[in-house]
Formats: C-alpha cells, sequence, structure tokens
C-alpha cells in the first residue's frame, strides 16, 4: 500500500516523495502518514541523497485530512485519539529532526494537515496560483501539533490570526508572512523548482546536516548557550573533509587570482 499510495523517484541527489492519493486530494491518512515516515527512514540511510523533495499528484499539493479518517476519529475513545495525534506529531518531528533539507513543493491547495505538513518542512516551494490555510477552526479542530513549528516562523500575532480565522492566503502572502520561502511563477514553476533543488543538493552534505541541527536546536538554548554550541559545531565542521577541501580550493583560487594581477 506504501508504494501505492506514496512514490519515490530519485536523480541527482534529489529524492522526490510525491503525495499518490489525487483522487482524494492527497488527504492524509494514516497509510500516508506512515509511509512518510518509512520513506524517510529509507532515504536517511542513502548516502546519495541530499535532499527530499515533497510534492502532491494531481490538482493539489494536499488538501487536508481524509474525511473517512475523520469520521473514525469521531468514534475513537480519548486515548485512542492521543495516540493518533501523536502518530502525524511524530512525523513533523521527524521532519526536524532528519538530518536532510525537506523541501515541500506546493501547488494546488496545501490546507489543514496539508499545510502543517509543509509548514513542517524545513523550505517551501510555491507555485504562484497556490493557497495555504489553517481551516481546522471552521470544524471546531485545532491545528494543533503545527502550531509548534508555526509559532517559530511567524509572530505569534500573525500565528493566532492564522489559525483563528482559518482563511486561505494566496502563496504570495505566505512568502510574505514567512510560511513560504520561494513563489514561482507557471510558465517556469517545474524548471525553477528543479534548479532549486538540483542546486540545494550540490551543498556538501556534512555542512548541511550540521547547519539544520544547529539552526533547530539554537530554539531551545539560550543567547550564551547558543553561542557556545555554535563554537563546537564550528569546530565540527572545521574537522571534515568537505570542509577542508573546500578551504583548500579557495585557498588555490585566491593564489592564483593574486599571481595573474
Amino acid at each position: 500500500m506504501s508504494e501505492e499510495i506514496l512514490l519515490r523517484h530519485t536523480g541527482d541527489g534529489v529524492t522526490t516523495l510525491t503525495l499518490n492519493r489525487p483522487e482524494k486530494r492527497n488527504a492524509l491518512n494514516a497509510d500516508l502518514v506512515a509511509a512518510l515516515k518509512d520513506a524517510l527512514g529509507d532515504t536517511e540511510a542513502d548516502d546519495t541523497v541530499r535532499v527530499v523533495a515533497v510534492r502532491g499528484a494531481g490538482k493539489d499539493f494536499c488538501a487536508g485530512g481524509d474525511l473517512a479518517e475523520l469520521e473514525r476519529i469521531s468514534a475513537m475513545s480519548p486515548e485512542e485519539n492521543l495516540e493518533d495525534a501523536r502518530s502525524l506529531g511524530a512525523l513533523f518531528s521527524r521532519l526536524r529532526t532528519f538530518p536532510k533539507p525537506v523541501v515541500a513543493v506546493i501547488h494546488g491547495r496545501a490546507l489543514a494537515g496539508g499545510c502543517g505538513l509543509a509548514t513542517a518542512c524545513d523550505l517551501v516551494l510555491a507555485h504562484e496560483a497556490s493557497e495555504l490555510g489553517y481551516p481546522e477552526v471552521h470544524l471546531g479542530f485545532v491545528p494543533a501539533m503545527v502550531m509548534a513549528i508555526l509559532r517559530r516562523k511567524v509572530t505569534e500575532g500573525r500565528a493566532f490570526e492564522l489559525v483563528t480565522r482559518g482563511h486561505r492566503i494566496s502563496a504570495e502572502e505566505a512568502r510574505r508572512l514567512g510560511i513560504v520561502n520561494q513563489v514561482f511563477p507557471d510558465a517556469t514553476f517545474a524548471s525553477d523548482v528543479d534548479g532549486y533543488l538540483r542546486d540545494l543538493a550540490t551543498r556538501p552534505p556534512t555542512a548541511l546536516t550540521l547547519t539544520k541541527g544547529l539552526l533547530y536546536e539554537l530554539g531551545d538554548l539560550s543567547f550564551g548557550e547558543g553561542i557556545e554550541r555554535g563554537a563546537e559545531v564550528n569546530v565540527e565542521a572545521r574537522m571534515t573533509e568537505a570542509c577542508r577541501e573546500g578551504v583548500r580550493r579557495f585557498l588555490e583560487g585566491h593564489r592564483a587570482r593574486a599571481g595573474g594581477e
């Protein structure tokens, strides 16, 4: 089932995970959440992969939760609901601790859990006509797990407005708020996304991993602790072969330019 609802493709250092439930607008259900976790585990162990992209098949990235899932949870006990909610929360946490950059590529709609999934990724690229939103409040529901991430990406006031009004916003507004990193036009969307992902994948993997880990770790540290932890990561980076090679190339290039002047 995992192979049917989640497609995988790897090339040029990028693994693309495609949500493959287009007839359901790629709505999240327990099987799809489990498939994403499994795929991340497999991808983490693959040294040829430097970047992971998450996309949606069909017209939308992901329009939220499956209606069948909503019916199922309405019949659950509090204990069963907690276990189910923790499963999605674990996916968000996994994306945060995953050592490689994860990029959400949005087209069409990214709503509710779908917007939460995109927000949980490290970077978000969006089609100019895409729509994002956390409309759970209209059902008396709360986009609870994603708020731990959302309030780190936007101001508290903006986060409160987004989750209490539950309105849809454009890709450009999401970019202004800090939810989306880049908005690409329709005419060049495919090539722009491909170029962005390929470019990111050219970065030394050790530098990407150390940078991502430190960035998110800083959220739990005081300023002084952050500086100290930064010094430790700085040393870790200096000791990697990638850094030594990078410094060597830089110095050789500098000497060559100086000699030609």
